[in-house]
């Protein structure tokens, strides 16, 4: 895994693994595992601190944004509208012509094989080069 944006002398996976241990609770908790599981699904994963302090994870462009909130832990895919999501992990952004994102709430589990189909696909995107839904044929 590489990093890049560091700041103040700290690499962006420092932050990352900073902010973490700052928040302290399950939305921690649950930001850790997410990042294990983005990791185990693309080790070649870089962890990037963007925006005044959002954990990024890209690879040939952003996968996606971890944020946290006071309820939820909210992971926006950069091109998630183009992802297939079959396991319907999308539950949030979902009228958005690009993001999509899955908030989680405290006591909540993703499927961490759908998690990382949805790392695969987006990774497969982003080497790809394209970045628009396909149009869907008109009957």
């Amino acid at each position: 895994m590489k990093n890049s944006g560091a700041s103040q002398g700290q690499s962006a996976s420092e932050l990352i693994s900073k902010r973490i241990a700052e928040l302290g609770d399950w939305r921690g908790e649950t930001l850790s595992r997410m990042r294990k599981l983005m990791q185990d699904a693309d080790p070649d994963v870089v962890e990037e601190w963007k925006w005044m302090g959002t954990p990024v994870w890209s690879h040939d462009g952003i996968i996606c944004t971890g944020e946290s909130y006071k309820d939820k832990v909210k992971l926006t895919f950069a091109k998630g509208a183009s992802l297939k999501d079959p396991a319907r992990l999308f539950n949030s952004s979902l009228d958005g012509n690009v993001r999509r994102a899955i908030d989680i709430r405290e006591g909540e589990e993703v499927d961490e094989s759908a998690f990382k189909a949805l790392v695969h696909e987006a990774v497969a995107l982003n080497s790809s080069g394209k970045s628009k839904p396909a149009k869907k044929a008109k009957s």
